[in-house]
């Protein structure tokens, strides 16, 4: 076969080349700093020693394993350097490497992730008229093969590409395809290997048992799995079982297994059969825990059970951060590792998984930590109209679900109905958040000075009207993007007045609560409602004005409303900062003190982003701080979407990062429950021998060459003086009058703003380290 240069993809290789050279060059003397302080900190080895003590329903009774499918490669291409190396640093217990074994023309062995290379490489861009077909244990697949390359054109001509389309791109075309030698040399703590087809190998007169067997010589392979019983039965005699478990891998259970052609579902039926050529096996988690049509939980299976009764050990497959399998794990990846290793019945022996990170940090800091336990981390934890994001927010099961949680602080964003009745709910817009969209349609109107989309609103509407309602979760994604909320409980739950509110918060000894008020100037002046004053007589008919053993937080993003909120000490008043800000000098720092005594500002005003990764910390918080002032960080949500990549799609990574290294006063949240097992772990203290590592922002965007990026974000504006301070509120107008029901002149607005500080380099270390391993 005579293959074509590829003069423009060599160009590019080059350049990329060219590139790692000159990040080697500036980040070699901080790289050896911060690995050395990574070692320091994280010190996995001790956390591997130390992270048993539980007795785990492993059929060993030590930990599960981390079995890292490629390294990370939930966010670089599949078993690159940089994926093997970022999975065997980041770890807080043992990992296992996973390599998908393919061969090449002249027997090499390299890692990819399928028997095609087009989906994983750039072959189909260098060679693209080489794609072939072939009969596949009875399936005609086409593409680009290994077996039709040998290893030197492969590795002078091709690189490795995210396998995931959804996933970044960013690192595509800079790193070569990884050799068995190349994982083995990052030095693992354990070496997995899987063999797909070995059949195919065989009809290319290519021996993948022959190949294994020569490189067990010389490198530690601690499993071999494969899908293919002939293939297991023939290692049978080739190995030492005492240093080589042999695993069956299931596929899916209507699929055909080639030796037996029988289905992996009837094969797993007679586990006994299994264990005469197996030490266990590797499963689809579904043969574990079922998820029904519908994405919820079925009940789990005996599967386990049954298997290590036999004395076969169990690992489930199929785990990834980016790609939610069930609402009962509310969209956070702890939550479903824990299904699958926390449970009093069983304990899978490992996890495959593209996001080993987060399964190594729930083994070690999540199992049996109850949010019953005090809570280690500093940060308040304040719901965002309570635990919004598994009931519709506000009603009264998403505040009995923060408060079972372990929120400290419960919210009411008020609202006003027509007829003066203050109720809790995210918006003055009932379309998102209620049933209102059918019923009252004709009452839709636009009020600019409130949002700029048309609404139907609460103020057009009397409590009676808005009792006929019914709530509706909102996913913040559109609920047809793929991200929905707990459908089941989609319209569940009852409506909330403040006074409610407030009796429920005093029945249940939260720890504070936060009341937000908006739009107070347009509704005194245009529907002569009186939001101040209704809110100061609600606190005082409930005594929060009176008592000082639960916290009331008054936000607004209106200094005139705080400024009607002065001198109760029981209360603290926060400025919500609207707009995305990257700096607070100190003449917005001290107007600030003269209203409030904390902002609430978004998260890029904290951290900015760009391209989807954090880009840089800003000095908001620290200027805050040394001006006196708290800093909460607006919303935390557990979609990965919602999350830049530095972040491994792992909500928990945010909140250490904003909690343990930004140091905020408190997060709100959709998600409390998430927030709450974080602060309550042995790994909030990153001075602890176990810590969650936080995210170093703008260290994975260097990493990425200028290329492949569009342009950068231009910088958020700092805080002014006039971003602050707002007029005086209007007088309130006299309901009778002709104008009461029209949106009138605009109603005077506010805005603000906020930033942080600084970490250390360890990301940067480690690929830089990776980097002059493959030469650059």
């Amino acid at each position: 076969m005579k293959h074509v240069s590829g003069k423009s993809s060599d160009m590019k290789l080059t350049e990329l080349r060219n590139f790692g050279g000159k990040m080697i060059r500036c980040l070699l003397f901080i790289s050896l700093l911060i690995h050395a302080s990574l070692a320091k900190k994280q010190a996995p080895q001790a956390a591997a020693a130390q992270a048993p003590v539980k007795k785990w329903q492993t059929l060993s009774g030590q930990p599960p394993l981390v079995i890292a499918r490629g390294g990370l490669s939930g966010l670089f291409p599949e078993s690159s350097s940089f994926a093997n190396d970022m999975a065997n640093q980041l770890k807080s217990t043992d990992v296992a490497l996973f390599c998908n074994l393919q061969l090449t023309k002249d027997g090499i062995g390299i890692c990819l992730s399928d028997i095609r290379l087009d989906n994983s490489t750039t072959i189909g861009m260098i060679f693209p008229k080489d794609s072939k077909t072939y009969n596949i244990n009875g399936q005609q697949v086409k593409g680009w093969f290994a077996v039709d390359y040998t290893s030197d054109v492969i590795f002078n001509n091709v690189s490795l590409v995210q396998s995931v389309l959804s996933r970044t791109n960013a690192f595509d075309g800079q790193l070569p395809i990884s050799t068995l030698e190349d994982v083995t040399g990052v030095r693992p703590s354990s070496f997995w290997v899987n063999v797909q087809y070995d059949a195919f190998y065989t009809e290319h007169k290519l021996s993948v048992s022959g190949y294994l067997e020569k490189a067990m010589r010389f490198m530690g392979i601690n499993f071999i799995s494969s899908p293919e019983i002939g293939f297991l039965k023939n290692m049978n005699g080739k190995v030492n079982r005492a240093r080589t478990k042999l695993i069956f891998q299931a596929l899916d259970p209507d699929v055909v297994e080639p030796t037996t052609k029988q289905t992996y579902g009837a094969i797993l039926k007679d586990l006994a059969a299994i264990k005469t050529f197996a030490s266990g096996i590797l499963v689809p988690k579904g043969y574990i825990w079922p998820v029904n049509t519908n994405k919820y939980l079925g009940n789990p299976t005996t599967l386990v059970a049954d298997a290590h009764k036999l004395g076969l050990e169990v690992y489930a497959s199929g785990f990834a951060n980016d790609m939610p399998a069930s609402y009962n794990y509310s969209y956070d990846p702890t939550t479903e590792y824990l299904q699958f290793i926390d449970s009093p019945q069983f304990s899978v022996d490992g996890l495959l998984t593209d996001f080993s990170p987060t399964a190594s940090a729930t083994i070690a800091c999540f199992a049996a930590n109850e949010t019953t336990k005090p809570k280690k981390g500093k940060a308040l934890i304040i719901t965002h109209n309570g635990a919004s994001g598994m009931y519709p927010g506000c009603t009264d099961l998403a505040y009995e679900q923060a408060v079972n949680d372990g929120a400290d602080i419960i919210d009411c964003s008020v609202q006003m109905s027509k007829d003066g009745v203050a109720f809790c709910l995210d918006s003055a817009d009932l379309t998102g958040d209620t049933t209102a969209m059918p019923t009252f349609m004709s009452r839709s109107s636009s009020i600019p000075e409130v949002q700029k989309e048309k609404g139907i609103f609460s103020f057009d509407l009397t409590w009676s009207e808005i009792q006929t309602l019914k709530p509706q979760i909102v996913s913040p994604f559109g609920q047809n993007a793929g991200y929905q909320r707990n459908p089941e409980a989609q319209n569940k739950g009852k409506f909330m007045t403040l006074a409610d509110f407030l009796e429920f918060a005093k029945a249940k000894a939260v720890s504070g609560i936060l009341i937000n008020i908006e739009n107070a100037a347009y509704l005194a002046s245009k529907k002569g409602l009186d939001m101040g004053d209704s809110v100061t007589k609600a606190l005082g008919n409930a005594t929060f004005d009176k008592q000082q053993t639960q916290q009331v937080l008054v936000q607004s993003d209106d200094t005139s409303v705080l400024s009607k909120f002065p001198g109760v000490p029981a209360y603290k008043r926060l400025l919500r900062i609207k707009e995305e800000i990257g700096d607070a000098p100190k003449l917005a720092v001290d107007e600030i003190k003269k209203y409030a005594d904390g902002v609430v500002v978004g998260r890029p005003s904290l951290i900015s982003t760009d391209n989807g990764f954090t880009q840089a910390q800003t000095n908001v918080l620290q200027e805050m701080h040394a001006g006196n002032i708290s800093v909460y960080v607006f919303v935390l949500r557990n979609e990965f979407v919602a999350l830049p990549f530095d972040f491994y799609a792992d909500p928990m990574v945010e909140l250490a990062t904003y909690v343990a290294a930004l140091e905020v006063d408190g997060v709100i949240t959709d998600f409390p429950g998430t927030s709450s097992r974080y602060m309550r772990s042995p790994c909030v203290d990153l001075n602890g021998e176990i810590a969650i590592i936080p995210a170093e922002p703008g260290a994975l965007l260097k990493q990425v060459p200028p290329m492949a990026l569009s342009p950068a974000n231009p910088p958020n504006p700092p805080l002014e003086v006039a971003d602050v301070v707002d007029p005086p509120l209007p007088p309130v107008a006299n309901v009778s009058s002709s104008t009461a029901d029209s949106p009138g002149a605009p109603a005077p607005s506010s805005s603000g703003m906020a930033i942080t500080a600084n970490f250390g380099l360890g990301l940067a270390a480690i690929m830089a380290l990776s980097l002059l391993s493959l030469g650059y």
